[in-house]
């Protein structure tokens, strides 16, 4: 692998890739490969994932090009992992498998232009198999949701599809059950289901829950809406809902539920 990243760097490139390789070799392939790459934009460390992981893209010639200019043409950026991620996927499959794919979305009310959008948010949903696809579709129909609900929050938040039932179950029933918030609010913050329990969803669910028992949230001590008070960082998280009380030992009790401390 370094002696590929070398020979692309040296100016005796064209020397190494059509004089001492034998035409058509992996290796002449690899190195005109990840030269194209580089002109793209690629950064050296992406390139050095792709020469290592198991989808062996960087070894084709024919494919590789066409594959290049169809995520190219998809409007990725080359400078990013995703760039990487759609030209490993779409090189691993061929246009039947893909079309297939995109036909599954359809019969589920998406539309070929929203499969392509959400290809573009997120380039691993095109792998999920339609088994996993399907299994999908009746976790969340299972717990409530309408096939709309369901169609949007995928949209909204392309990682849905493929989560194991276990984990959305769980996500789903703790914010509904535990917390009181509609099925509807969650629906309309998907992403939430990407975010881990035990790191941001349940230590921020303290904190409200013992600032709803102490009368100390606003409107009426009702609970703040999921897409304020999830997507921001610990810090801000920390910022508008404990340190900004002028009780020193209130914010001590919070700061100790937040991280766990409490007994």
């Amino acid at each position: 692998v370094k002696e590929i990243i070398e020979a692309d760097k040296s100016s005796k490139f064209e020397t190494l890739c059509h004089s001492c390789l034998p035409e058509g070799s992996a290796q002449e392939n690899i190195i005109r490969n990840v030269s194209v790459l580089r002109e793209l934009g690629v950064p050296q460390k992406l390139l050095f994932s792709m020469l290592i992981s198991n989808f062996r893209t960087v070894c084709g010639k024919a494919k590789f090009e066409d594959t290049i200019k169809k995520v190219v043409g998809m409007g990725f950026d080359p400078t990013s992992l995703k760039f990487v991620q759609a030209l490993n996927f779409v090189y691993q499959m061929s246009d039947k498998t893909i079309q297939d794919k995109v036909k599954v979305y359809e019969s589920l009310g998406f539309e070929v232009g929203e499969v392509w959008e959400m290809f573009r948010k997120h380039p691993t949903f095109i792998a999920v198999s339609e088994n996993n696809i399907l299994s999908s579709v009746e976790t969340f129909i299972g717990l409530g949701f309408s096939r709309d609900e369901f169609v949007m929050m995928v949209k909204r938040h392309p990682q849905c599809i493929g989560l194991s039932r276990e984990l959305v179950t769980k996500k789903t029933e703790f914010v509904v059950k535990e917390m009181n918030w509609p099925l509807k609010a969650l629906a309309s913050q998907p992403q939430m289901l990407g975010y881990s329990m035990e790191k941001r969803i349940v230590p921020r669910c303290n904190v409200i829950k013992a600032l709803m028992s102490k009368g100390l949230l606003r409107k009426g001590n009702e609970l703040p809406s999921i897409g304020t008070m999830f997507p921001i960082t610990d810090e801000a998280f920390l910022n508008n809902y404990v340190r900004k009380h002028g009780d020193k030992e209130l914010v001590a009790e919070l700061m100790s539920i937040f991280t766990g401390d409490c007994v």
